[in-house]
């Protein structure tokens, strides 16, 4: 079988560099192109130069007339607003596609709206008849409806977190819809590449800070999956933080549980939903985990507890913000889009220290 020929926009990105990280090795793909509008020319092994010897390919302008159309799947690795304006054009030529933004992660105009004003994007989606044809990105919810598509919606980082640490809790009935609270906190990479004085060096060192307190764009899509999960509306708590460290994102979840209901009721809810889901690993109250278990691979730790004395399901959920939050879940979808094994180029342990 022919490897599957892999574009990838905004390739100069850290989701472009994750994705080449992964794909290098990858038995069925292989990066053909890296198209970006910064660094035009340059081999991408002299921006990340621990690539050099795996990936040394060029950066190409997407508008230069020689820049390669044939690809079988393009991730565009894009900011909000790129991907809308783009995608249509890979897809007609027969590309399947990926987009990392919140560009198709909703299946109606009204829902992006509300999406995009919270970015600062007071403008409708270019391209509103795709956002029904696309499926949201996250394999462990809907692994079938993305094997039958051809437009995903990657998760926002946050969202992986979060939505995979509360909907087996929803699913099982075990806790209040309306109780769920998600205390999450960010490493420094989730801001990209591009800096800025607020992610400058002496800004960030030795400091943590709460942000977009009460509008935090995840979580349109946060209540959404686990208003679907719940079969009813699910109204959260969303605190986001930025922590001084590179990558990686924990979240601390909250819910009352249901009279009755305790650590075992917890454990059988999330051992039942994540059954054969390859990038779950379930832990009991008597482990101790940290954001480091997780470092460079496309697993979803989750730490299992309840404190009987409120009442509260407290669960910690653990991602690598640039792998499973986004090169990893791009890969994974790739994967199965294209009727792979899930786990082919990713089942690997990670980075530790």
């Amino acid at each position: 079988m022919n490897k599957i020929k892999v574009g990838l926009i905004g390739a100069g990105g850290y989701g472009g560099c994750g994705a080449i990280e992964l794909l290098w090795g990858h038995p069925d793909a292989e990066v053909t192109a890296l198209i970006d509008k910064q660094d035009v020319g340059r081999p991408i092994s002299d921006i990340y130069p621990h690539l050099k010897g795996f990936c040394d390919l060029p950066l190409i302008d997407p508008d230069d007339p020689g820049c390669p159309d044939n690809f079988d799947v393009v991730f565009c690795a894009t900011p909000d607003g790129v991907g809308q304006n783009i995608v249509r054009s890979w897809l007609d030529k027969g590309a399947k596609v990926v987009d990392y933004s919140g560009d198709f992660r909703f299946n109606d105009p009204e829902t992006y709206i509300g999406y995009a004003k919270r970015i600062g994007r007071d403008k409708e989606h270019a391209s509103p008849d795709l956002l029904p044809k696309s499926v949201y990105g996250l394999a462990e919810l809907h692994r079938d409806e993305i094997s039958k598509t051809s437009l995903v919606g990657n998760p926002g980082c946050f969202a992986v977190s979060c939505i995979l640490g509360t909907a087996p809790a929803l699913n099982g009935g075990i806790i209040e819809p309306g109780s769920v609270i998600c205390d999450a906190k960010t490493g420094v990479s989730g801001a990209g590449k591009n800096p800025s004085p607020a992610f400058h060096y002496p800004a960030r060192y030795d400091a943590i800070n709460a942000y977009k307190v009460s509008g935090h764009q995840h979580v349109y899509e946060i209540e959404r999956e686990l208003g679907l999960v719940a079969g009813e509306d699910v109204i959260i708590t969303f605190t986001p933080h930025v922590v001084p460290m590179c990558r990686g994102i924990l979240s601390t979840i909250y819910g009352q549980l249901k009279d009755g209901r305790g650590i075992r009721d917890v454990m059988d809810a999330y051992s039942s939903m994540y059954e054969g889901s390859n990038f779950i690993r379930l832990f009991g109250p008597d482990t101790s985990l940290t954001s480091a278990s997780v470092r460079g691979s496309n697993f979803c730790n989750i730490s299992l507890n309840v404190d009987e004395r409120t009442g509260k399901m407290i669960v910690i959920s653990m991602i690598d913000n640039l792998v499973k939050g986004q090169a990893g879940s791009a890969v994974q979808n790739m994967n199965i889009m294209f009727g792979l094994d899930e786990t082919t180029g990713l089942r690997n342990p990670g980075r530790y220290p």
